[in-house]
């Protein structure tokens, strides 16, 4: 199966359609439309957003599968909506110095213990 066509597979499982998926995206609709009518794939630079909004891995976009197995290694790569709560706090982490990103890191690393309490 190729990428586009599991594009349209995951749409219709999440009874999104193209106009939807285009807004959401960012992807022209005649882009959207040419996948399909001349089974192309989308361009490397949009797979990351297509995932977003799809809620899938690359791994289950690209290879149709969750990279989970055996035979492949872990995912070492989490998509996440900028305009999110995680989001945002992902972009303020990533916008202090090293020494406060560490500081952060202590205190998640102390409330993990505290949990375990």
């Amino acid at each position: 199966m190729t990428i586009s066509e599991r594009i349209f597979e995951l749409l219709a499982q999440r009874r999104m359609s193209q106009k939807e998926f285009s807004a959401r995206t960012g992807i022209a609709q005649s882009s959207i439309s040419d996948w399909k009518r001349k089974k192309t794939n989308p361009v490397s630079e949009k797979i990351l957003i297509i995932c977003s909004v799809l809620g899938v891995t690359p791994y289950e976009l690209l290879a149709g599968t969750d990279g989970e197995g055996t035979r492949s290694n872990p995912s070492e790569v989490i998509v996440i909506e900028k305009s999110s709560e995680l989001g945002k706090f992902v972009c303020e982490f990533l916008a202090m110095d090293k020494g406060r990103q560490g500081r952060i890191l202590g205190y998640t690393q102390a409330l993990k213990e505290l949990e375990k309490k």
